[in-house]
């Protein structure tokens, strides 16, 4: 006889508000600080367990968890969390991206003022016994312009608190348009006029193989004289050793850091500096925030458990099964095709086209869809974007997607084609599922047939004509870069073509130019895959 009541394991601690409506829709069990051979042993007869970021769920306990409908976390990030175990398995991951965006903002905020004010270093000398008004002239906010990279909801947020000190707000974010920044008060600029123009500078961008150290000592020494930059989102983007140096030269004025590329921070030389603020990743941790987000996974436990879709689902999308068979080979490609377009353009995005040609055009392609935008805005977007949720963060970013619907081209039985319009021209990029995987088979509409492939996509507009191969070829030998893949494609003999090739390791921006000196070759692009 089945049990009549859902058993809900709390494996972490998570604010009281959560469990009392969790025990309005099945039996609770807090237990936390259990070892992973002790979680196993119980969480077998559990429907769903909730997590912060002290549990790990290895896939060992979910294949433990006979039971398991759903597993929660109390927060945004999921590291913690094996998803293709759950996903293989059928179990729901849910998490809280929306319920520290206000502390995060809020935090973002009062590191800015901290650092106008001088209030870490005024506060210990006064603690010393010290008196020191001449050491600690500050700056004002109002009139100074705050540079926002990345305009996701804390970004966002930040930039409405900035307008009421009165300041100018500028962002860059490729993928958020020009209406909807301004509709925030903000102006878009380029990066690089965000890094050469802003008086303050904070960050709200995840850590990716493109963010990585994106604030380095070069983009230091073409900043304002007297910036001042704040990093409350991921540890890893501005680079702590060009940082420091930087704060002891007086090429920037000052710095405050949430987050770290190691975690907790360690011996580190970034202590000892004055003029840098540091705390302990401490955007979310506010009452209110554990209480949001706490309440947040505890509803969509409750809506998973009740047999209904979950807001924030990470790992998979709802699709009827009939659907599903079909399509499931393309979410894929889809997610492939948005990312590659992605790192291939270049520009202010205007707007998205998403062809879909073949049997799968005359089915519902919403699963599609979702799958590009989410393969569109993973690399660059600090929410934490899933298939579930990338419908609602592009029209929060006023994306405009168009999707049209043909038929077999003769050539495939399903194809997905996604062009990007921006202020630099089009990029697509067109691929199916063939031999057990995605393929890449048009690339700007040249014809290409890239198989299944790890490792990085070079892509040359080139001339057609001998020796070009060689060139390339000679160089990247040069380079000590393996190629495991080459395919070419060509509008005329000796006329318009394009290389693409996959390489093992990536090329420098050194490498990349000189790569695109080649005679005769027009560009060099390189995109991860």
């Amino acid at each position: 006889m089945g049990r009549s009541m859902s058993r809900i394991l709390v494996s972490d601690p998570i604010a009281e508000d959560g469990i009392e409506l969790l025990r309005g829709h099945g039996s609770v069990d807090v237990r936390t600080g259990l070892s992973p051979s002790e979680l196993i042993e119980i969480i077998g007869d559990y429907d769903a367990l909730i997590v912060r970021s002290e549990t790990r769920v290895s896939a060992e306990v979910i294949d433990a968890g006979r039971s398991l409908k759903v597993i929660a976390r109390a927060g945004v990030g999921v590291d913690n969390i094996d998803l293709n175990a759950a996903t293989s398995r059928g179990v729901i991951v849910v998490n809280a991206p929306t319920g520290n965006t206000i502390s995060a903002a809020e935090h973002t905020v009062a590191l800015m003022l901290a650092l106008a004010r001088h209030i870490a270093s005024a506060d210990a000398v006064m603690k010393a016994g010290g008196w020191d008004r001449k050491r600690f002239v500050g700056t004002e906010l109002r009139g100074k312009t705050l540079g926002v990279l990345g305009l996701g909801q804390v970004g966002s947020e930040v930039a409405r608190r900035a307008a009421a000190f009165d300041m100018r707000v500028t962002g860059y974010d490729p993928f958020i348009t020009a209406e909807r920044a301004a509709s925030q008060g903000i102006e878009l600029v380029t990066l690089d006029a965000l890094i050469e123009g802003s008086d303050f500078l904070t960050l709200h961008v995840p850590l990716t193989p493109q963010t990585k150290n994106l604030i380095g000592a070069a983009e230091m020494k073409r900043m304002r004289p007297g910036v001042r930059i704040v990093n409350a989102s991921r540890g890893g983007i501005v680079d702590e050793r060009a940082l420091a140096e930087a704060i002891r030269d007086g090429v920037i004025a000052g710095a405050a850091l949430d987050v770290f590329e190691v975690e907790p921070l360690g011996e580190s030389e970034l202590r000892a500096l004055d003029g840098l603020i540091l705390t302990p990743h401490l955007g979310a941790s506010t009452s209110e925030a554990q209480e949001r987000v706490a309440v947040d996974v505890a509803e969509q436990v409750a809506e998973v458990l009740a047999g209904q879709p979950a807001r924030y689902s990470v790992n998979a999308p709802l699709i009827p099964p009939e659907t599903m068979t079909e399509l499931a080979p393309y979410l894929d490609v889809s997610t492939m095709l948005g990312s590659l377009a992605t790192q291939l353009a270049e520009g202010q995005l205007h707007h998205v086209e998403i062809l879909y040609d073949g049997d799968i055009a005359a089915l519902d392609h919403t699963p599609l869809r979702a799958a590009v935008i989410k393969g569109l805005l993973a690399p660059i977007s600090e929410e934490n974007v899933t298939i579930v949720n990338a419908g609602l963060v592009a029209e929060s970013r006023g994306l405009n997607i168009r999707e049209t619907s043909g038929v077999a081209n003769g050539t495939f039985s399903n194809l997905v084609t996604v062009r990007l319009s921006t202020g630099e021209g089009t990029v697509s990029v067109g691929g199916t599922y063939a031999h057990g995987g995605p393929h890449i088979v048009s690339i700007n509409e040249f014809a290409v047939n890239v198989p299944p492939a790890e490792g990085y996509l070079i892509v040359c507009d080139n001339m057609d004509r001998p020796g070009m191969i060689g060139a390339v070829g000679n160089l990247l030998g040069e380079f000590d870069i393996n190629i495991s893949f080459m395919n070419v494609g060509r509008e005329t003999k000796r006329g318009h073509a394009m290389m693409v090739l996959v390489i093992d390791e990536p090329l420098t921006p050194d490498q990349l130019t000189a790569l695109s000196s080649i005679e005769g070759l027009y560009s060099a692009k390189q995109a991860r895959i």
